[in-house]
């Protein structure tokens, strides 16, 4: 059973699986996206589960119940990728509970620190962590004291992160005292990738991720966010864009003192998508604030020149103003604020030349070249865009991040920047 599924394995793989049954306690697969480390990681973890010992719960760890489903339990259950070991894992969607080979096995979301209460007090025999660096530091440190079975085994993957994270400054750096093994993978580690697939991973991780997930670098944040940014290439003059086949959104980065942001996004004939036109209001410069009647009345005026997106996407800081949308008959939907991936989205779609910006929107160009990452933050650990001169790229990242499920899969093949 296991030589078939271990002949589609790369060599570092098998010796990853192997040592990591051997470890002490703690085993790290690390390094860039699609580079075999969960596929490994998942092996390991299958027959760990298969030799945990009876006394112990067994627990499988991410960010929410739906990214361990999805990133977890499917791929487990996959009889291409895991062979007959894929009929041995049975589970509910929704359940917060998975049988395999006949052993219950608990899935904790641990999106913020109170998720530590889960496990608290439980005696566990097995852990698996996906995405470790996405993890609370709080909730790492009680998993780690219910390893209370002699044997008992955390087995993590994660994407790097900057070199300050606690995961690296306080485990990987002290892997031998801290009865830790860990591997760093790279995209060639994976022996079942095909060369354009590979290709347009590296297309479209740019700057801080293509650092991260794809040289697998611990690394900084820090210079321009946007540092593939060129008004040669990603401004198009408004007499120029084609047809727009799809009107997708409004986005709205609401400001009171702060300006008020608005702009449409629509996917163009040629497969690419466009900020077509803008509208912001100054307080400061206009020596005069708004309401938000007032607000509602002008976003109104300025969206109703004939173009009707699908979504009106609004600040999700600005509740009262997507209230005042609503009783004036505008039904706005709140902005996914996940920052990280939102830049992560927008950085992708301007390397790969799918996201362009009419030069009717002056003031979101201005803004694309200053916007740079916190790099005191940084030095703590944290990445974060310096608050500064945003306000428009907010807005385009609520209207372009917000709606991917609804462009992503309809849009032209990557155009590459010349070299």
């Amino acid at each position: 059973m296991l030589d078939a599924v271990f002949r589609l394995l790369s060599p570092k793989q098998i010796r990853s699986i192997v040592s990591a049954l051997d470890t002490p306690q703690i085993a790290l697969w690390a390094g860039a996206v699609s580079s075999g480390k969960t596929i490994a990681s998942l092996l390991a973890f299958l027959i760990a589960v298969a030799r945990a010992p009876d006394h112990g719960l067994v627990v499988v760890v991410g960010r929410t119940l739906q990214t361990i489903e999805r990133n977890l339990i499917d791929p487990l259950q996959s009889s291409h990728l895991f062979g007959p070991f894929a009929a041995q894992v049975h589970h509910t969607t929704g359940s917060t509970t998975a049988t395999i080979f006949g052993r219950t096995v608990h899935l904790v979301g641990a999106s913020d620190v109170r998720a530590e209460a889960r496990i608290r007090g439980a005696t566990i025999v097995l852990a698996y962590v996906d995405e470790a660096t996405l993890v609370p530091q709080s909730f790492w440190m009680m998993l780690l004291s219910r390893l209370r079975v002699p044997g008992a085994k955390l087995l993590a993957t994660t994407n790097p992160d900057g070199p300050a994270h606690w995961l690296r400054r306080d485990f990987i750096l002290r892997a031998g005292q801290v009865g830790m093994r860990h591997w760093h993978f790279t995209l060639d580690d994976n022996p079942s990738l095909a060369a354009d697939y590979v290709a347009r991973l590296k297309a479209q991780y740019v700057g801080l991720w293509h650092r991260r997930f794809i040289a697998g670098e611990w690394c900084l944040a820090q210079g321009a966010v946007y540092d593939m940014w060129d008004p040669d290439r990603h401004v198009v003059p408004a007499t120029q864009i084609p047809q727009i086949i799809a009107w997708i959104s409004a986005g709205v980065d609401y400001g009171t003192t702060n300006p008020f942001h608005a702009g449409l996004l629509g996917l163009g004939a040629d497969g690419r998508l466009y900020i077509t036109r803008e509208w912001r209001y100054d307080s400061k410069r206009e020596r005069r604030q708004l309401t938000d009647v007032e607000y509602s009345e002008r976003f109104r005026g300025w969206l109703g020149q004939g173009e009707r997106p699908q979504y009106v996407i609004v600040d999700p800081s600005a509740t009262s103003f997507r209230v005042q949308l609503h009783h004036d008959g505008v039904t706005a939907t709140l902005g996914d604020n996940e920052v990280l991936p939102g830049i992560r989205t927008t950085a992708s779609l301007l390397a790969t030349g799918r996201l362009l910006v009419s030069d009717a929107c002056p003031d979101v160009i201005d803004e694309f070249p200053g916007y740079s990452w916190d790099e005191k933050a940084a030095e703590l650990g944290e990445d974060k865009p310096i608050k500064a001169n945003d306000h428009g790229l907010d807005m385009v990242r609520y209207a372009v991040h917000t709606t991917r499920a609804v462009w992503q899969h309809r849009l032209a093949s990557p155009v590459l920047a010349a070299a």
